[in-house]
C-alpha cells in the first residue's frame, strides 16, 4: 500500500510499505509513528535543503523531539527516502532553510 501527501510546494509525496519497513528497521523508535512521519511532510515547522537536492522535513513531537523526513520532490511526484528522530535540531539549522 502506498501512503500519499502534499508537500507544502505541493508535490504528492508518497511512502511506500516497503519504504516504511526500511526506515522503522533502521529506526525502530519511529515504530507507531507514521502517521506523524506523513504529518510532518504536509505541515512541517521547517524545510531544510539536503546536500543532493532532497528536502528535509522537520516538525517537534514533544519533549525536545523533532521527526525529521527526508524526500525527494521532482515536478509532479516525490518520495520519502528516510525518517528518523532528532534533539538535535540545531544541525539542521545549519542548512539553507526552504520554507517558510
Amino acid at each position: 500500500m502506498v501512503s500519499t501527501v502534499k508537500s507544502v510546494n505541493g508535490v504528492s509525496i508518497r511512502l511506500t510499505d516497503e519504504r516504511w519497513a526500511h526506515i522503522t528497521e533502521e529506526h525502530n523508535e519511529l515504530s507507531g509513528l507514521k502517521f506523524d512521519v506523513l504529518g510532518t511532510i504536509e505541515d512541517p515547522e521547517k524545510v531544510y535543503a539536503g546536500y543532493e537536492g532532497e528536502q528535509l522535513a522537520a516538525r517537534p513531537v514533544g519533549q525536545g523531539k523533532w521527526v525529521v523526513v527526508v524526500y525527494r520532490e521532482k515536478s509532479d511526484d516525490g518520495f520519502v527516502i528516510t525518517a528518523f528522530l532528532t534533539r538535535r535540531i540545531r544541525s539542521l539549522e545549519k542548512r539553507k532553510q526552504l520554507w517558510p
